[in-house]
């Protein structure tokens, strides 16, 4: 078996009486995409950050290529592509001209720098637009160019910090097979993402982190064995939802309940036999509810157990 591109162990950072990262660790193989599963301000961005050298860790160690990585290990650096949630693309020039100012960064030049740029052109499908300024471009367009400029130096591991974030569903579906087509290629690839349905297509392996702490990892398979047999079950409902919540939990059957947006998210032995008693529990608590969704374990399910709370954006 292949030795992993990145080794992490015993991560940890403090901002003053804040932790923000927590004893993180984790390895990626080549060819694998490892995703980190949270919600905002879990701790996916600084463990990234840490990952990519771009910011000091107080304990811990991170190893990439068998390199350590620190703030000064430049040579380390040159092993990494950082896709960052904001956009690093000059507005004023095209596509080609945005990929050989960072390819010349980069170290790249010449026929070299000119074949590696019309590769990733075609990578990120923006060949026919590769001459008009990136200012005209859509959201999507704009975040396929900002992972282009990751890829140009061909890194050993890339790590993409939430990419579709902000951007419609047909440019979410092409960065989605972007990087679908990159692990294929044998890339290791670190993503973050808040959207559970993108671990779940994406990932290999997949990190639930929460509040800094890696709460557990492994294939959607080894996560979803956690919850084991119970169900997940919506209710789309209004009113007293956090007395329902209270109440629910407190049933035998009833695992987790949680309050979301539109409802309540609850973990269940078999939904459909006890859904009688939950809407009667509802109703008896001041909840009206408007609809109800059973779904078998899935990684939902998984973030609810371990957090006791459903997955936020």
């Amino acid at each position: 078996m292949s030795s992993p591109v990145l080794e992490c162990s015993g991560i940890h950072k403090s901002f003053g009486d804040l932790a923000a990262v927590k004893d993180v660790g984790f390895s990626i193989a080549p060819g694998e995409t490892y995703g980190l599963l949270g919600p905002n301000g879990a701790g996916k961005t600084t463990t990234i950050s840490i990952i990519a050298g771009l910011l000091e860790r107080d304990a811990g160690e991170v190893r990439i290529g068998g390199e350590t990585m620190t703030p000064d290990a430049t040579n380390t650096k040159r092993l990494v592509g950082l896709v960052p949630q904001d956009l690093a693309i000059y507005p004023d020039l095209g596509a080609t001209e945005n990929l050989e100012f960072f390819g010349r960064l980069q170290g790249l030049k010449g026929p070299e720098l000119r074949e590696r740029v019309t590769e990733v052109l075609g990578i990120i499908e923006l060949a026919d637009r590769a001459d008009d300024r990136s200012e005209t471009y859509s959201g999507g367009m704009k975040r396929r160019l900002n992972i282009g400029i990751g890829l140009l130096h061909r890194p050993a591991l890339l790590i993409l910090d939430e990419p579709t974030v902000g951007v419609d569903p047909q440019s979410r579906n092409a960065i989605l097979e972007s990087v679908e087509r990159l692990g294929q290629e044998g890339m290791a690839v670190l993503y973050t993402t808040h959207y559970m349905e993108e671990a779940e297509r994406l990932c290999d392996r997949i990190g639930i982190i929460d509040k800094g702490e890696l709460m557990a990892e492994g294939t959607q398979r080894e996560l979803v064995q956690i919850v084991g047999q119970r169900d997940r079950l919506t209710l789309t409902a209004a009113g007293a939802l956090a007395a329902t919540a209270a109440a629910l939990e407190a049933l035998p059957q009833v695992e987790e309940a949680a309050v979301t947006a539109d409802g309540i998210t609850l973990i269940i032995e078999r939904a459909h036999d006890h859904l009688p008693e939950v809407l009667a529990t509802a109703a008896k608590t001041g909840s009206i509810v408007k609809s109800v969704d059973a779904d078998t374990a899935d990684l939902e399910s998984v973030f609810l157990k371990l957090t006791g709370k459903a997955l936020r954006e």
